[in-house]
């Protein structure tokens, strides 16, 4: 399995040690503002064990992140095939973190390392980014890290009840739009 470096986050297996601030993070209403629903502690527990199995079978996937100074688990972060339910196929970049983590660019800095593993060890031609047409924050940080959005593109995700968060963006970024960042 793959680790990533940056200046200042790890991007690595997940740990049972991870578990605890994973589930409370999932647990957060601000966290999950941009979801139908907060998880519980076994929803948590389980999309975890999926991603340490992905990690572990294709060496790729939804990385737990740390912050290298301190080893403190801050969220996740990786590339994973879109859903079999969204209208177009492809490898997307995501990214999710706990509140205390927000507003010190680590989203930005561990999506640029996803992507450049996305690029040079996976030869992506294209990464995507999805996310609710709400959720500004997660759009910003897809322009950081220069994708771009073509409204023709936007759909309702189906599975979600309708309100505001049915409607999602896509965005895009091609092979050799991206800034390595990576040590």
């Amino acid at each position: 399995m793959s680790e990533l470096r940056t200046d200042r986050l790890v991007l690595r297996g997940w740990r049972d040690s991870d578990l605890g601030p994973w589930a409370a993070m999932n647990a957060d209403p601000e966290v999950r503002k941009y979801f139908p629903d907060v998880l519980t502690r076994e929803q948590s527990e389980a999309s975890a064990a999926r991603f340490q199995a992905d990690l572990d079978q294709r060496g790729w996937g939804w990385w737990a992140v740390e912050v290298a100074a301190t080893g403190e688990f801050i969220g996740f972060t990786g590339l994973d095939s879109v859903d079999e339910d969204t209208p177009f196929t492809g490898v997307e970049a995501g990214w999710r973190l706990a509140r205390s983590a927000w507003g010190h660019g680590y989203a930005t800095e561990a999506a640029l390392a996803a992507l450049t593993f996305g690029f040079e060890s996976l030869a992506l031609r294209e990464i995507l980014a999805l996310t609710t047409a709400t959720n500004l924050p997660s759009q910003a940080v897809m322009r950081r890290i220069g994708m771009t959005h073509d409204p023709a593109e936007d759909y309702d995700d189906m599975s979600v009840p309708a309100g505001p968060l049915r409607r999602n963006v896509v965005y895009r970024l091609p092979v050799g739009g991206h800034r390595p960042v990576m040590q």
